[in-house]
């Protein structure tokens, strides 16, 4: 399956990260331009490598593409798989998913999958739903449960300029689609 990513995105340039502030810098300039551009939800995600190097990124296409599975998260895992040439990411490292929203539901269950083994996370689950998205049934121990299973999380990365480029999707009239 091949994802046409916004033409825009070929123009931010990922960069080489020395913390997980400047990775979540990137993914936030991503989810504004997504905004501006229109060309989606106030999301995106990247992965990145033990040795600071942006493996894939994307944008939330749910509504450009006319998907309701095309979250920044899927999309970002299937870039890299398509990029690495695997389904078990893991096979090809240890690789941490920079988004700037907690997962959701499905993307809850696909980060496990895909071997991905850790996560830094920008807004909150309780952040997004507070403007109106529907994040799913996800239960209250999902941290835990991630640990469990080998992979760390961290939170609240850039938290407040997150809550801007959600406040900027609002503004702007767009569609908050599978609203609760």
């Amino acid at each position: 399956m091949n994802i046409a990513l916004p033409e825009w995105m070929e123009l931010v340039k990922p960069p080489q990260y020395a913390d997980d502030e400047s990775a979540m810098r990137y993914v936030l300039t991503l989810a504004q331009r997504n905004v501006d551009e229109r060309t989606g939800g106030p999301f995106a995600a990247a992965l990145v490598s033990e040795d600071h190097r942006v493996i894939a990124s994307g944008v939330n296409l749910v509504t450009s593409l006319n998907c309701a599975v095309f979250h920044a998260e899927i999309v970002t895992i299937m870039m890299a798989s398509e990029r690495l040439g695997t389904w078990a990411l893991a096979e090809r490292g240890r690789f941490t998913m920079v988004i700037t929203a907690e997962p959701c539901a499905m993307c809850m269950g696909a980060i496990p999958w895909a071997g991905i083994k850790r996560v830094v996370s920008c807004v909150r689950d309780e952040d997004v739903r507070a403007v109106g998205f529907n994040e799913g049934n996800k239960p209250q121990d999902w941290i835990e449960h991630y640990t469990s299973q080998g992979i760390s999380v961290t939170r609240d990365v850039l938290r407040n300029e997150g809550m801007k480029v959600l406040e900027a999707y609002v503004a702007s009239g767009a569609v908050i689609y599978n609203g609760e």
